[in-house]
C-alpha cells in the first residue's frame, strides 16, 4: 500500500513585528509581543491541514495494516486504531461504516494488487511454466513485504470478525488457484507438460504450498521468510 502523507503540522517560525510577514509564510500569529524597536519576535502556532479526499481513508487502512504486523497477533480494536491515528472512533466511522468494512478495504487492496500483477505476468510471459514460477514468487514476495496483510490472507486476523470477510478470502484464494490452473493448461498446450497432466491437481499443490508458507510466516512471528529456498522448491512444481 502506497504510504500516505501524515497529517501535517506546522512548526514554530520566526517573523518580524510586522504580522503580514508571518502571514506570507502561511502562519498567523497566535500570540505576539513586540516593543517599539521592532525587534524580531517568535510566532508559534500549530497548523492542522485538512486531509485531502480519500487520504484519511487510506491512512486508516495503513494504520490497520501496521497494527496487524505485531508478532503477538492481538485483536485490533477500533479504540486502539483511533488512538494510533490520534482521532476519535467517531472519526473512523465517518469513513467506514464498520470495522468489517475496514478489513474489506484491505482485502480489496490485496486483490487489486495481486491480480493486477498476475495479469501483467500472463501478458508478458509466454511460457506457462514460467508463469507459474513468477506467480508463485509474486505471492510469496507480497506476503514477505506485507506481514500484516498476510495475517488477513491466512484468516488469522479475521477470527471473531464478520464471517463475510473469510468468505472474501476464500474467493480470493479460489481465483488464485484458477489462475495457476490456466498457466498449467498453457504449459500443456505448449507441450511443456504431458497431455494427460492434471492441471487442477498441480494448481492445488502449488496453492497449498503458498498457503503453507503464508501460515508459517504469520503464525511464527514473521521470522521464517516465505521466499526462503523458493527458487529450489518451485522447481519441483514445474518439472
Amino acid at each position: 500500500m502506497a504510504a500516505a502523507a501524515p497529517e501535517g503540522q506546522g512548526a514554530g517560525v520566526t517573523a518580524s513585528a510586522d504580522a503580514s510577514a508571518a502571514a506570507s509564510q502561511g502562519a498567523a500569529p497566535a500570540q505576539a509581543s513586540a516593543d517599539s524597536s521592532g525587534e524580531e519576535i517568535d510566532v508559534r502556532r500549530r497548523v492542522r491541514k485538512r486531509p485531502k479526499p480519500g487520504e484519511r481513508r487510506l491512512q486508516i487502512l495503513q494504520a490497520l495494516a501496521e497494527m496487524l504486523e505485531q508478532p503477538k497477533g492481538e485483536r485490533v480494536t477500533t479504540a486502539a486504531l483511533a488512538a494510533k491515528l490520534s482521532v476519535s472512533e467517531a472519526a473512523l466511522y465517518r469513513h467506514f461504516a464498520s470495522k468489517a468494512q475496514m478489513f474489506e478495504g484491505l482485502i480489496e487492496f490485496i486483490e487489486s494488487t495481486l491480480f493486477g500483477l498476475i495479469n501483467q505476468i500472463t501478458r508478458e510471459e509466454e511460457h506457462g511454466l514460467a508463469q507459474v514460477q513468477q506467480i508463485t514468487n509474486l505471492l510469496l514476495t507480497f506476503s514477505e513485504r506485507n506481514p500484516g496483510m498476510t495475517r488477513v490472507l491466512v484468516g488469522d486476523a479475521l477470527i471473531n470478525e464478520d464471517d463475510r470477510l473469510q468468505v472474501r478470502i476464500n474467493q480470493l484464494t479460489d481465483r488464485l488457484e484458477l489462475s495457476l490452473k490456466q498457466c498449467f493448461r498453457t504449459a500443456m498446450v505448449q507441450e511443456q507438460l504431458p497431455a494427460d497432466t492434471d492441471a487442477g491437481a498441480r494448481a492445488d499443490l502449488v496453492l497449498s504450498y503458498v498457503l503453507g508458507r503464508w501460515a508459517r510466516y504469520a503464525k511464527g512471528g514473521f521470522k521464517r521468510m516465505p521466499t526462503e529456498n523458493v527458487s529450489i522448491q518451485i522447481g519441483y512444481f514445474v518439472s
